[in-house]
């Protein structure tokens, strides 16, 4: 979908982790509002999304292209299940 990029938005600064990880039987989105999120939609598609906004009738944040972040916007009807694990760290 074409969506313009708001201000006042900033996209991740790193990329999404390095694994996909396992889907959930229940989840929502508007727990994943700005974390690493990764994304099942009902056409079998996937991917990581960063979400910014959720709104009724539109989810909209960042999507992870392989190189960079993405602005994107997603139809809440078209989402299967999201997950947005904790971010390993180093210490």
């Amino acid at each position: 979908m074409g969506f313009f990029q708001p201000e006042g938005t900033m996209a991740p600064q790193l990329p999404p982790p390095p694994f996909i990880p396992s889907k959930p039987s229940v989840s929502y989105i508007i727990d994943c509002v700005y974390q690493n999120t990764y994304v099942w939609l009902i056409t079998g598609e996937q991917f990581w999304f960063y979400p910014t906004r959720v709104e009724y009738g539109e989810i909209s944040g960042y999507r992870w292209n392989g190189v960079f972040w993405q602005f994107y916007g997603i139809d809440p009807r078209f989402v299967d299940a999201v997950a947005c694990p904790p971010t390993p760290t180093l210490y």
